[in-house]
């Protein structure tokens, strides 16, 4: 009787080892334990269990036979001990090629298929292994970045500040010399008014009296005759029109000619009191008394150095403003939740791809320049478009120059994690789209750690 039973136990035994359900994951045995039945993973049918990897498809979604090729739907799992287990197509067991690295999938076939999981394991944990130390470096080196990034942001906001104090400085300053201006002008218009430079009559102190009469007095004689009058005095509403003989003599007092005393009593006032008649415009000709006149001068000078420095404080209130404009809107850019990319921001990165050399500047744009020197914008920077996890892992610049199939050339950079901040890759998968792999620390991502050897790294 115990004879029995040991055989019982041991024909048992040998029964369930030669019933071991191939191509299933650890996670699917539950559904593989052996009874009278078996229920189709999709609940559509029961079948006795002898059934199961019988090279015969009596499952609708091919469960019942995970170790054939029987069901054109089925899937066969590579345990792949010591690399990466994953499923193949049902379709390709026992087909003479080796898919699994364990050999798992070509059990009944005339392929001789050698293991080579753990060789393919240990590369690829050797690679990862590598890959975590970048990231590790990567993340140190970002860490930096971020502390950089910290400091640069509080001294371009101190900068602002004080730009836009200098500003307010200016704005005083401009007001100040404005102001100025505006009286050397008016002390110039005046003088050139007292003078008589066409703004009707010479009006002066007696020094200037000799002089007047000396402008008059053409022929030097040191008398003013009618003909002189009439030469160089004019109406004021009507300086074209020469003065009658009447009417110069009237000026005159009625006399026919006049010495200096004369001319100070009588034609004096009729200039510089009267507002009839004035010396004719000679300002500005070699000799002229109003020329060379030593107030005028002073005036004029006075004017074009206040004029000067206006203009310098108008120019430096322009660049100031400009400056200001220029840090404010590279200030409004989202650089990071740290500010991380903000180190970026005035710097350029260039790869030579055949006969073009590509430039991305970011947050400012990407161009394309070929061996002849024609340059092509590419975009200019329009915004972040990463993931909802990692919304700074991609860029876009668009706007660039027209394609000429319509449209704008537009570019989408993708930021990879590196120890160094370089232009990786190019390429135009489309007309006039382009995508560039941008590799950088600040990039890398504490959670990419947690993947281990599934880890896209």
């Amino acid at each position: 009787m115990r004879f029995q039973i040991i055989f019982a136990a041991i024909f048992s035994c040998g029964f369930v080892d030669s019933r071991k359900i191939r191509g299933i994951s650890s996670s699917y045995k539950r559904f593989y334990k052996e009874r009278r039945s078996f229920l189709c993973i999709d609940g559509s049918k029961i079948i006795p269990y002898e059934q199961v990897n019988d090279d015969y498809c009596d499952c609708e979604d091919g469960s019942d036979e995970p170790g054939t090729s029987a069901c054109p739907h089925g899937r066969f799992y590579c345990t792949n001990l010591g690399f990466r287990p994953h499923y193949i197509p049902s379709s390709r067991v026992n087909d003479g090629i080796c898919d699994c690295c364990d050999a798992s999938d070509e059990y009944n076939s005339h392929a001789r298929c050698q293991n080579t999981c753990w060789n393919l394991g240990q590369r690829e944990r050797a690679y990862v292994e590598g890959q975590m130390r970048t990231l590790d470096e990567g993340l140190r080196l970002k860490q930096q970045l971020i502390e950089e990034g910290v400091l640069l942001w509080r001294e371009k906001q101190a900068q602002l500040r004080e730009l836009q104090q200098v500003a307010e400085d200016l704005q005083i300053k401009l007001e100040e010399h404005r102001r100025k201006k505006h009286e050397a002008d008016r002390l110039k218009e005046q003088t050139l008014k007292v003078l008589g430079a066409g703004h009707g009559g010479v009006r002066h102190h007696n020094g200037t009296v000799s002089s007047v009469f000396q402008l008059l007095d053409s022929n030097k004689d040191g008398s003013i005759t009618v003909e002189e009058v009439q030469a160089k005095v004019a109406l004021v509403h009507d300086e074209e029109r020469v003065l009658s003989e009447d009417e110069a003599v009237a000026l005159m007092g009625q006399d026919l000619e006049m010495d200096l005393p004369k001319f100070q009593h009588r034609l004096w006032d009729a200039l510089t009191k009267g507002d009839s008649v004035k010396i004719k415009d000679t300002h500005g000709a070699p000799g002229s008394p109003v020329a060379e006149d030593p107030h005028l001068k002073a005036a004029d000078t006075a004017a074009e150095w206040e004029s000067t420095n206006l203009k310098k404080v108008e120019e430096a209130y322009e660049t100031v403003n400009m400056e200001i404009s220029d840090l404010q809107r590279k200030l409004a850019i989202d650089y990071g939740t740290d500010w991380e990319f903000l180190f970026l921001n005035s710097q350029c990165y260039q790869l030579k791809v055949y006969e073009y050399t590509y430039t991305l500047c970011p947050f400012n744009q990407v161009s394309q320049k070929n061996t002849a020197g024609t340059e092509v914008s590419l975009g200019k920077w329009g915004m972040w478009a990463g993931t909802p996890k990692n919304q700074y892992s991609q860029m876009v610049y668009e706007n660039g120059e027209p394609c000429w199939q319509g449209g704008s050339r537009t570019t989408t950079v993708t930021l990879t994690c590196g120890t160094e901040t370089a232009l990786r890759s190019v390429k135009e998968p489309s007309k006039c789209q382009y995508i560039m792999d941008f590799q950088t620390p600040v990039a890398c991502q504490p959670v990419l750690k947690q993947r281990g050897i599934h880890s896209e790294l």
